[in-house]
């Protein structure tokens, strides 16, 4: 399998990578590593091509009207027949992917005013999200394993002193964005048992899941909890394409009732039907995970590249652990150079950085993405990061 994205066209590679098609665009000369998107050359536009052919052929227009509110019932079956038990279609409700169902959860289960317990660094849209819909986000202390359950006990205790209504954690345990780490099972096990002493719900952001790098993967707060009192959150952004508009939750059934009994799919039906119908023929047929497989090892190609790099040529500026999966990678000064100073040196080098301070507080730090860009681009970056620090040390 190769990726599509770049092929030729009607239109430009230029036009169509402009404002007022996709949501960002880097200048040209500018080389983006803080973006969460992959690069274009990933995207498997003739796949998805295809998929649509096969959805209206096999569906004709039922595949065109409304449909089914909880989503289609062949995909929801993969879906839970891929998350394990006990999960059958009754856990899943389809979503128009994180952010959508992120809404959903902070208006349908909470009420404004209303607590959100997130990690020290977390996402930091998912965390604006949840404040646009009127939540407050209270930071719990983290450590290399993450969330901290003691930090999370005592802000348990803070808010309801305060007078104030817990919503429920948010928590990415699994290639956590920012960070990239992934949080041991024992202390996934310890978050979700102070969550049940408090009656806390927790909404599990799982969107890189299916991007392991290296080693073998943990089991889900979800799979742990037996989905109850969790709510998973899947997405094929990350997979397949953000254009689709297309994820999923795993939660109990129940909860799966009152969340699919919403208006919004009362009124309009499952979001993003054709597309759902399109992705169900690449799961079932096995497509899915082919390209699941190839795009992993593309990924873990551009990792290494920035991890060398990096390695070579800002080891005495900065450390780092190599992520297990994702897309991110978090780059730690050592503490002679701060973040300003981090971020200032990769304006002059022509680079877009995520500093650090935008996910929350802590030590300077950037996230770098390896998503976008191909490894010989992540190489010449680092270079051009060093050569600015040093020009700017000298």
């Amino acid at each position: 399998m190769a990726g599509s994205g770049d092929r030729a066209g009607p239109l430009s590679h230029a036009r169509r990578w402009q404002a007022g098609v996709v949501q960002a665009v880097s200048p040209p000369g500018v080389v983006d590593l803080a973006t969460g998107y992959l690069d274009p050359a990933l995207f498997p536009v003739d796949l998805v091509r295809d998929a649509y052919t096969r959805a209206l052929a096999e569906f004709g227009s039922a595949a065109l009207s409304y449909g089914d509110d909880r989503g289609v019932l062949a995909l929801r079956a993969a879906l839970a027949a891929r998350a394990g038990p006990p999960c059958g279609p009754g856990h899943v409700l389809l979503t128009a992917g994180t952010s959508a169902a992120l809404y959903l959860l902070a208006t349908r289960l909470a009420q404004p005013g209303a607590v959100v317990f997130a990690e020290q660094r977390s996402y930091d849209l998912g965390c604006r999200l949840l404040a646009d819909c009127g939540l407050r986000t209270w930071p719990v202390a983290m450590d290399s394993a993450g969330m901290d359950p003691q930090a999370l006990h005592d802000a348990l205790g803070e808010v309801r002193a305060l007078g104030l209504p817990p919503a429920f954690a948010y928590l990415i345990p699994t290639f956590h964005n920012p960070t990239g780490l992934v949080v041991p099972a024992r202390r996934r096990r310890e978050l979700l048992a102070v969550a049940a002493r408090h009656g806390l719900l927790v909404v599990e952001d799982d969107a890189y899941a299916e991007l392991p790098l290296t080693g073998a993967a943990e089991p889900s707060m979800g799979e742990l909890a037996g989905y109850h009192g969790v709510i998973r959150l899947g997405t094929f952004s990350k997979t397949l394409a953000p254009g689709l508009r297309l994820g999923w939750l795993l939660t109990d059934p129940a909860v799966v009732s009152r969340l699919g009994g919403h208006g919004v799919f009362r009124s309009g039906g499952s979001p993003n039907h054709l597309a759902s119908l399109a992705v169900t023929t690449l799961v079932e047929s096995g497509a899915y995970d082919r390209h699941l497989n190839w795009l992993r090892n593309r990924l873990r190609t551009r990792r290494n590249a920035l991890a060398a790099a990096l390695e070579a040529r800002l080891a005495g500026v900065a450390d780092f652990t190599l992520p297990a999966g994702g897309y991110f990678l978090w780059l730690c000064s050592r503490g002679e150079v701060g973040e300003a100073e981090l971020t200032a040196a990769a304006a002059r080098a022509g680079l877009v950085v995520a500093a650090g301070s935008r996910y929350g507080s802590g030590p300077p730090s950037l996230r770098l993405s390896y998503s976008f860009n191909a490894p010989d681009r992540l190489a010449a970056a680092v270079d051009r990061l060093a050569g600015a620090l040093t020009m700017e040390r000298t």
